[in-house]
């Protein structure tokens, strides 16, 4: 189950921004954790109509700072119980929130049915001079974005603080939006389930919304939305019957672009571990590999799907084509890379012998390595 953490200043949106992925989660039921920072929980009253008792609200003091991983933990246990019926959890910090430690905390998690799905970062086109200039270390908080959307987005200022978001963060995607009118699909896969790895196109991943009475357009590059306002995201569906060359896939993942903000799928490694398929789950910056056995009616092949905001999608696809490989043999050493992002086993698996193994006979690092160095 993933777990975004939505972060920005005070007055930024984060709540709009909550309260419309709750209204437009295409099926899929979000769990929140809502952290006020003062005696009235007033964020907490904003999202409680549409959560009930899906909401866990911390209010009077900032989760950060209140409250330890071990605790925030017994939160997120509660909302990922399978009785709870809930497909991916958002915890709205406040606006006096460090993300970094969010980050933090949610990485060195021990349950072992969350994952990191990213940090939000929501700011307020409108203000966003005087804030930054109030609070210097936005400057930091946009560095540590997976993605950033530029809220309240209106007029020919919108296209100034638009670039310069874009040149304090480190490959984030940067949307821009009106009301926190973001599409949901950017974030978490929405209801049915059922995934059609390799055959998501564009227009499964855009959804046009006339709430707001104007007429939009689609468009495939984010820096459009003069024409449509909405966050615009381009995706790309990548099917490989040859094998992934492990040494060259994870030579374009530690490299991937700007603006490509989640990559989903499974991989086919083909000598280097025959007897596994790769579940991939990267957003942002952050990058897990989970092995498990083959289905066995399944075909054995490479299924991607790629999402982000103004990427090339043709040179993507040559990229990770020249990825590919038909060698017959595996290189020794070819999956320590993949390997350094594939979970140590609970305990209880350990134990019980039903982890997924990788059959390599080797692990390198822990869950811990995947946090960025800059974490």
């Amino acid at each position: 189950m993933p777990v975004v953490v939505l972060a920005g200043f005070l007055g930024s949106g984060k709540t709009t921004l909550l309260n419309h992925l709750l209204h437009h989660s295409g099926g899929s039921r979000i769990g929140a954790v809502v952290n006020d920072f003062g005696a009235i929980e007033i964020d907490a009253m904003a999202v409680a109509g549409a959560l009930g008792d899906s909401t866990v609200s911390l209010g009077n003091g900032c989760l950060c700072c209140a409250v330890d991983a071990s605790e925030l933990d017994l939160y997120l246990e509660r909302l990922a119980a399978p009785e709870a019926g809930i497909d991916v959890i958002v915890i709205e910090a406040s606006g006096l929130a460090e993300p970094q430690e969010l980050v933090r905390m949610l990485l060195a998690s021990d349950l072992p049915d969350i994952v990191y799905g990213g940090l939000v970062e929501v700011v307020d086109a409108v203000e966003f001079d005087a804030t930054r200039a109030k609070h210097p270390e936005i400057d930091r908080h946009l560095a540590l974005a997976d993605l950033v959307v530029v809220n309240k987005c209106a007029g020919t200022a919108a296209d100034r603080v638009l670039a310069l978001v874009r040149t304090l963060t480190d490959r984030a995607a940067v949307v821009p939006a009106r009301y926190g009118r973001i599409d949901p699909r950017f974030l978490f896969d929405c209801r049915p389930s059922e995934e059609r790895i390799g055959q998501l196109t564009f227009d499964d991943v855009h959804v046009t919304d006339h709430e707001d009475g104007e007429d939009h357009h689609e468009s495939d590059h984010a820096d459009s939305h003069a024409a449509h306002l909405h966050a615009v995201y381009d995706t790309l569906s990548f099917t490989a019957d040859t094998p992934m060359d492990p040494r060259r896939l994870m030579a374009f993942l530690d490299s991937r672009p700007e603006g490509l903000y989640r990559i989903k799928g499974y991989v086919d490694f083909g000598p280097h571990d025959p007897r596994n398929r790769y579940a991939v789950h990267s957003v942002g910056r952050f990058l897990r590999f989970y092995p498990e056995p083959w289905p066995a009616a399944e075909p054995r092949r490479t299924q991607l799907v790629l999402i982000g905001s103004g990427v090339d999608r043709a040179a993507l696809g040559k990229e990770l084509e020249a990825a590919t490989s038909d060698t017959p043999h595996a290189d020794e050493h070819g999956m320590w890379g993949v390997l350094r992002y594939v979970p140590e086993p609970s305990q209880e698996e350990a134990q019980s012998g039903t982890g997924t193994g990788t059959g390599t006979g080797t692990r390198t690092g822990t869950a811990t390595d995947i946090a960025e160095p800059a974490l």
